[in-house]
């Protein structure tokens, strides 16, 4: 079977696929470490700051609490970031916002590995930046609040912009708490320049970071190492000494640290205090030499710390070991995977949602037959009725021949799950539980345009913002 990693190479006939394996019935993914409970009603707090009329704040099971209009609608920005041969985005604290109506029908290359000027697929259906990403409009009398000012847009309407970016929702966004533009949990290189939501800052002491993942909001110290709780320590005390700091350091907090709402401070010694979050003393691992990692939490009794957590994916999803770490898989055991994909357009639009062209995910899957598509990435099919806990699983109704969303009553149609309304997949050339053999495939190791595991953990290669493991 000829596969693709990092580029389409060799992408030139029909992908040839062994059926799928029998395998072993997994165990159900409740009470699986890195996923809670489904009625946890956690919650992570901020910071208050100021806002002009009209914008608030709401909770999102993902992205934790981020800024919304007065109708709910979640806002993001577009930060400027490097290309393989360019940059794309809005450049901060220019006064001007750079996705407007313009409609760009050609390839710029900034991207690809190919040159521009290419003819983009559905140029006849395309829609313009504003279109996809309506501006934060603000009224003539507006005024600057904080780190909300006004840029001019290029019809010389004024567009909020927050510290420096102007800001935008998202037309996939239905309801109040929808992130569906994009993701900081999704990170690595997910669609080229994405647009990710913004918010006010956590609510954690200076000594301390929020980084958002696939499971929730895990905390970590300055450094980026994950903070860790012991089942061994009571309310309001720590019961680690001795041997126990030869391999747990407490989290130090500073002669002037001051208790406020979910944060409290013990007293180790006199003059040493340690910060305690929801009545449970806090520690990092010595042993981890990696940021962002979970290993502490293989240690009985230890669990990573989480301002808020994801709920439950689907009941028939399971947990599996693989090479890439813990994946998410389905009630057999194969590996799910999400796919990822942004145009190489000036604008760059994300084309891995069903409302996209689809063109880019058949190149890579299947050589444009979609037969052979649905054999090498076949869809999750979702059982009559089915739903999830989680907000950000939901059950698609998709034509498998276009990779649409199929029309009501359309025969063919298949009952698919979706993360964030994206359809997710399992992989033809996987035969066994934890077999991740899909990882990875498409341009630029999958990130580009191509398919990814869904990890839950990864400890063997990378963490989950795609970045080498740092040393201490």
């Amino acid at each position: 079977m000829q596969r693709l990693r990092g580029g389409l190479k060799g992408l030139t006939g029909a992908v040839l696929l062994m059926t799928a394996a029998t395998a072993a019935q997994a165990a159900p993914i409740t009470g699986a470490p890195y996923w809670q409970a489904s009625d946890s009603k956690d919650t992570e707090a901020y910071v208050e700051v100021p806002m002009p009329p009209g914008i608030k704040v709401v909770p999102t099971e993902l992205e934790g609490p981020v800024f919304a209009t007065a109708e709910g609608k979640t806002i993001y920005n577009w930060a400027l970031s490097g290309l393989r041969n360019g940059s794309a985005g809005d450049r901060r604290n220019s006064g001007i916002a750079t996705c407007d109506g313009t409609l760009y029908t050609e390839s710029s290359g900034l991207m690809s590995p190919y040159p521009g000027g290419f003819t983009l697929p559905e140029v006849d259906k395309r829609k313009s930046c504003e279109q996809l990403w309506p501006p934060v409009l603000a009224p003539e009398d507006a005024k600057p609040v904080g780190k909300w000012t006004l840029v001019k847009r290029t019809n010389g309407q004024s567009q909020w912009a927050y510290d420096g970016y102007p800001v935008y929702t998202s037309s996939l966004d239905h309801k109040q708490g929808d992130v569906l533009g994009g993701s900081n949990a999704m990170a690595g290189g997910e669609r080229g320049v994405a647009r990710n939501p913004i918010g006010p800052p956590p609510d954690v002491p200076p000594e301390l970071a929020v980084q958002p993942m696939r499971t929730g909001h895990l905390l970590i110290d300055h450094k980026g190492y994950s903070v860790y709780s012991s089942d061994a320590d009571e309310p309001g005390k720590s019961n680690c000494s001795d041997k126990c700091l030869e391999e747990w350091a407490p989290v130090l907090a500073p002669q002037t640290a001051k208790e406020r709402g979910e944060w409290t401070v013990i007293e180790r010694t006199p003059g040493v205090k340690q910060w305690a979050y929801r009545g449970k003393a806090l520690y990092t691992y010595r042993q981890e030499t990696r940021t962002r990692a979970v290993t502490g939490s293989d240690v009985p009794g230890w669990h990573n710390v989480y301002t808020q957590r994801a709920l439950l994916p689907p009941a028939e999803f399971t947990v599996q070991d693989a090479r890439v770490g813990q994946v998410l898989a389905d009630a057999n055991g194969k590996t799910i995977y999400f796919y990822s994909c942004s145009d190489d357009a000036i604008d760059q639009q994300a084309c891995d949602h069903p409302d996209a062209p689809q063109a880019y995910r058949m190149a890579i899957c299947g050589d444009f037959d979609p037969k052979v598509c649905q054999e090498t990435f076949p869809y999750v099919p979702a059982k009559p009725g089915a739903k999830a806990d989680s907000s950000l699983w939901t059950v698609m109704s998709i034509d498998p021949n276009t990779g649409r969303r199929a029309e009501p009553g359309q025969a063919g149609a298949m009952q698919v799950w979706a993360f964030r309304e994206r359809p997710v997949y399992t992989y033809g050339d996987d035969q066994k539980p934890g077999d991740a053999n899909g990882d990875a495939y498409g341009e630029f190791n999958g990130w580009r345009n191509g398919f990814k595991a869904f990890w839950v953990r990864d400890d063997f290669r990378t963490n989950t913002l795609g970045k080498a493991p740092t040393d201490r």
